[in-house]
């Protein structure tokens, strides 16, 4: 059976690997996923991601967790737009996730991003997930 939302499969992953305090969890690739995992490298919340091949021509992402004072670095990550509601928003209309100290990841046409460079492009989009 396909899976539905792979994303929030990966997010799933990345909370079920902290709260079992994993050094590294793996999933299957897209480049969806990389970009969101790019972003969360970015941004201070995973130490690392790299892509690794593995049998039959698939491709797996290996990210590693980030862990502060014996606590996972992130302590809210929670998919926004799913696939039955899609959510959408404007530049101006972003919300701002815990007064800015979280941040929202949003596809926007420019690629993946946070929400304040998606504001400082001038870009709405698809809100994916918050993370705090």
């Amino acid at each position: 059976m396909a899976m539905s939302d792979q994303l929030a499969d990966m997010l799933s992953r990345i909370r079920n690997g902290q709260m079992a305090s994993h050094k590294v969890v793996e999933c299957p690739f897209s480049k969806l996923k990389a970009n969101v995992c790019a972003v969360l490298k970015d941004e201070g919340f995973i130490r690392e991601y790299k892509v690794e091949d593995r049998e039959n021509n698939k491709k797996v992402l290996m990210i590693e967790l980030k862990y502060a004072e014996g606590r996972g670095v992130i302590r809210q990550l929670d998919r926004v737009s799913k696939p039955g509601r899609r959510v959408y928003t404007s530049m101006k209309a972003m919300p701002r996730f815990y007064n800015g100290l979280g941040i929202l990841v949003v596809s926007t046409p420019q690629g993946v991003m946070p929400d304040y460079k998606a504001r400082a492009a001038n870009v709405g989009g698809e809100v994916l997930c918050q993370v705090f």
